[in-house]
């Protein structure tokens, strides 16, 4: 019997399908929303039958997360504050919701020492012993595993030693640069290769490396410092396990990467914000080579759309990718607190509804 598995599966290869699965995040708040909505117990991906699921995050050889306190001091970084496994520290306020405030902790550093110094965490099976049985048992249900490992290089690298100053670091070949994305590859490396070894399904890797109107940096610093790093990743994971789905994470405008996403081996990519690029055109120049998840803009008709045309986006997207599938249609982000509870039930309702 088919399960909703089985049909991501063969949505995402562009097999076809028989359902439009569902998908789509929510922030704390609209998680309140939901239960006085749907007045449900249920996690609201069992609620509504999500067909995949992130198994859990990966536990480092070492957290204690005290060894990082003293990159911390200088900038003040109070008790009211976190530092995550990384060693990034993060500071809410109570206005901020589930935003935060980030603190670099390498943003002061000035020599190739301290880059190689930095106690960057470790992962091992050891650490992780009931990974393939978790997997095991979500396909058992019928749901598809899911390896979480967005901010894979870039967004890692630069959480820790601060936008601005890895740019420049790159901008002007500084080794602390290629130190510091090194070692943070290689991180990523060992944690893709243990997904892969649990056999998860999907592996979702992502930095984001396009703005609102543009690409984030040039095609060649592109090319040159981000592309081999994330080719190695892939082929090392795809070498354990040759059939992995690799979904690539990127807010906004990103077409200029595309080509080189698709040689390195990613085979879905998210979100496609309609905000920051023609989704009817990446469909038409790529969809024979890559399939996509997203598509719903979370700028536009999530919160500021009437249900009827949350119902419209979703049906032309879906009939835009065809009976072959190639679309996992969702809103491209978490759903923050403005989106009205109508536009999500109409979103649901609308992949429910939808035929071909």
């Amino acid at each position: 019997m088919d399960t909703p598995r089985d049909n991501l599966l063969r949505l995402l290869h562009r097999q076809g399908y028989d359902t439009v699965p569902l998908e789509f995040a929510l922030c704390p708040h609209l998680e309140e929303v939901y239960q006085a909505y749907e007045h449900s117990d249920l996690p609201y991906n069992e609620y509504f039958q999500m067909p995949w699921k992130r198994i859990a995050d990966l536990r480092p050889d070492d957290d204690d997360r005290t060894r990082f306190a003293h990159y911390h001091a200088a900038a003040g970084l109070d008790a009211a504050g976190e530092i995550d496994e990384w060693g990034v520290g993060h500071r809410a306020t109570p206005t901020s919701m589930h935003m935060t405030q980030m603190f670099c902790p390498l943003r002061d550093a000035d020599s190739e020492e301290e880059m190689q110094a930095y106690p960057l965490p470790t992962y091992s099976a050891a650490q992780n012993p009931g990974l393939s049985a978790e997997v095991e048992a979500l396909k058992q249900r019928g749901v598809s595993p899911v390896g979480n490992m967005q901010c894979t290089i870039w967004e890692t690298a630069w959480y820790i030693r601060g936008m601005e100053n890895l740019m420049m670091d790159i901008m002007s070949e500084d080794p602390m640069a290629e130190i510091l994305l090194d070692r943070v590859t290689e991180m990523s490396l060992s944690r893709a290769k243990l997904y892969a070894q649990a056999d998860v399904d999907i592996l979702f890797l992502g930095d984001d490396i396009g703005m609102q109107q543009t690409i984030m940096m040039s095609e060649e610093m592109y090319t040159t410092w981000i592309k081999p790093r994330l080719k190695k990743i892939i082929g090392a994971a795809k070498a354990i396990k040759p059939d992995l789905l690799v979904f690539y994470h990127s807010c906004g405008y990103i077409e200029p990467f595309i080509p080189h996403l698709i040689e390195v081996g990613v085979d879905v990519l998210n979100p496609i914000q309609p905000e920051c690029m023609d989704v009817e055109k990446i469909f038409r120049e790529y969809g024979d080579r890559l399939s996509f998840h997203g598509t719903i803009g979370t700028q536009s008709v999530m919160p500021f759309g009437t249900p009827e045309e949350v119902r419209a986006n979703v049906k032309r997207n879906l009939d835009l990718a065809g009976d072959k599938g190639g679309l996992f249609v969702a809103p491209t982000h978490l759903l923050e607190p403005e989106v009205p509870w109508e536009n999500i039930r109409a979103y649901v309702e609308a992949c429910q509804n939808y035929t071909r």
